[in-house]
């Protein structure tokens, strides 16, 4: 039998009345969630992610995650809040907030985003250090988002905007909402924020009927208007989604050859970014030693846990993952970057 993503509460009793030599034919106990205020952490206890919605209504033509996981459910900002708070009583430094679709949050439950509230709210646990949002779609980044994010003291100057792609029919073949002149607007909206806004964002290569003059245009696309950190995958194709069934499915060879292409043209783009931050002075989160290179390494405001690049630096006296010092860029290695400590105020 199976019990849905919302039930995992059931598992324990599901398993207990199996052991006891009973069948389980059905659980007609309703979904619930269990208390996530005494989760475990997989995360090192300094950072932590926090899930503030389930499920997806979007429906993107290459996606499944409708139909695995249900419908889009937000949670309380209070049960958002309470878990958070928690976290941070035991350790936990960095919330990373995760969805779906972040920027979607509270719809369900209000009618418009809450997400600038739910900002807001967390801003004021008095031990949290940093607050991040991933997975935010394009459409829905509003005016008021962005004045929460880069007004908000604790909320990173950070945001992910899976864009997947810049040719309008592509984007339309994709069930994607936004147009490639709304992508570019928004893009410059954020960047006039400030330099030090730092913009993640995905990108499908080799979807089906992909022209090589539509991959060209995302190739211009990321040279024109860079992002601090990109990735990229080729187009794989999901059993039971529209994408799978669509005409002009691009040999596998092509798209993995165009997802190649494109993380190159990445790396000159993070190579002339990089060499902007010389002699810049970074708030840096220490996440670890590393023996072979004898320098310590970590990530700043702008570099998210695991899918973003690193700082590395030398230090005489020995730090603990956790640890907040100042480090100044002096130079990169590809993505990565390079630094010295420093006892001078971040910039």
């Amino acid at each position: 039998g199976f019990l849905g993503v919302h039930d995992y509460a059931h598992i324990v009793p599901v398993v207990e009345t199996l052991l006891s030599g009973r069948r389980v034919t059905g659980w007609d106990a309703p979904p619930c969630a269990l208390p996530m205020a005494s989760r475990l952490l997989s995360t090192p206890g300094y950072s932590a992610y926090v899930k503030i919605a389930e499920g997806c209504d979007n429906r993107c033509s290459y996606c499944a995650i409708p139909e695995i996981r249900g419908p889009f459910a937000s949670r309380a900002i209070g049960d958002v809040c309470d878990e958070c708070a928690s976290l941070a009583e035991r350790g936990v430094k960095e919330i990373t907030l995760i969805a779906q679709d972040t920027t979607r949050y509270g719809e369900d439950r209000e009618g418009a985003s809450l997400l600038p509230d739910l900002l807001t709210s967390l801003g004021s646990i008095a031990t949290l250090r940093w607050i991040r949002v991933l997975y935010c779609y394009p459409e829905r980044v509003t005016d008021r988002l962005l004045s929460a994010v880069a007004g908000l003291p604790k909320v990173c100057n950070y945001l992910d905007i899976p864009i997947q792609h810049i040719d309008a029919d592509i984007l339309k073949k994709m069930n994607r909402k936004s147009t490639p002149g709304q992508i570019r607007a928004l893009y410059s909206r954020i960047r006039g924020l400030g330099a030090g806004f730092s913009l993640r964002t995905t990108l499908i290569a080799g979807f089906p009927g992909e022209s090589e003059a539509q991959f060209e245009s995302l190739c211009r696309f990321i040279k024109e208007c860079p992002f601090d950190h990109l990735g990229t995958f080729a187009f794989s194709p999901e059993d039971g989604t529209a994408a799978a069934g669509l005409p002009g499915q691009v040999p596998q060879r092509v798209r993995e050859g165009r997802r190649e292409r494109l993380m190159q043209i990445q790396a000159e783009v993070a190579k002339a970014l990089n060499r902007r931050r010389d002699g810049r002075i970074y708030e840096v989160l220490t996440e670890g030693y590393d023996p072979d290179s004898g320098r310590y390494f970590g990530r700043t405001y702008a570099q998210a846990p695991e899918i973003d690049t690193k700082v590395f630096w030398r230090a005489e006296q020995g730090l603990s993952p956790g640890t907040f010092v100042k480090v100044r860029v002096t130079g990169s290695e590809e993505y990565d970057w390079i630094g010295e400590m420093t006892d001078e105020p971040a910039q």
